[in-house]
């Protein structure tokens, strides 16, 4: 075998941040919410941890919000997330402000997320109103260098969820804000996530691609 052939390697794949930003608030105890966001955040995880794509390598984090605002899942490539990952606990109120800021925190930080990494995506899910004074924050993350790039999507359960606050978040007139009605829509969004990430970790261009239509039986609100 000649010595080119046999120090030959695939170049490593790159990292494609995934942040779910998840309402950990009392309120999400009700009516099986918080069930349901565990049992689809579990299938997000086990759909992504059998990715083996070269292009990308998704790497998932976890910040949840209700009684504090803490890194419920560091940041860890798919596999390792999905032995890591325990489900939440619903307890607390929605400090949405404090959840923007340490979400800019991390996506700002270099040893984190690495400068080679791909755009991250980053997705938010509140069943409520902010506690707390959250428009500063969150323009601060919108512009952001990181922020700013980030495919951002979002998700109000019921009616009670701010959905004003969650356009701005998202604040991309392509992408809409998903309603849940029922706790089932939750795991339906998730799957639109999923699919997604997906595509961009098997795209030759991840940086690019937009998230892909729902199903049509998909029958999310928006």
């Amino acid at each position: 075998m000649s010595t080119a052939i046999r120090d030959f390697a695939l170049p490593e794949a790159r990292p494609l941040p995934l942040l779910l930003l998840l309402d950990s608030s009392g309120s999400m105890a009700e009516r099986g919410k918080i069930q349901a966001l565990n049992n689809a955040v579990s299938d997000l995880l086990a759909t992504l941890a059998r990715e083996t794509d070269f292009r990308a390598s998704v790497h998932v984090g976890v910040l949840a919000f209700g009684e504090t605002v803490r890194a419920h899942l560091d940041f860890l490539p798919a596999k390792d997330a999905l032995a890591a990952w325990r489900p939440l606990s619903a307890a607390g109120r929605t400090p949405m402000g404090a959840l923007f800021r340490e979400c800019r925190s991390l996506v700002e930080n270099r040893e984190l997320i690495p400068s080679r990494s791909y755009r991250p995506t980053l997705v938010l899910v509140s069943d409520g109103l902010p506690s707390d004074e959250w428009e500063a924050p969150l323009s601060e993350l919108l512009a952001a260098p990181r922020g700013a790039k980030a495919t951002r999507l979002a998700m109000g359960i019921g009616a009670d969820a701010d959905a004003g606050m969650l356009a701005r978040f998202v604040a991309d007139p392509a992408i809409p804000v998903f309603q849940a009605a029922q706790a089932r829509e939750i795991t339906r969004f998730f799957r639109w996530v999923t699919m997604s990430v997906v595509a961009r970790s098997q795209s030759t261009t991840p940086d690019r691609v937009l998230p892909p239509p729902l199903d049509d039986d998909d029958d999310i609100r928006y």
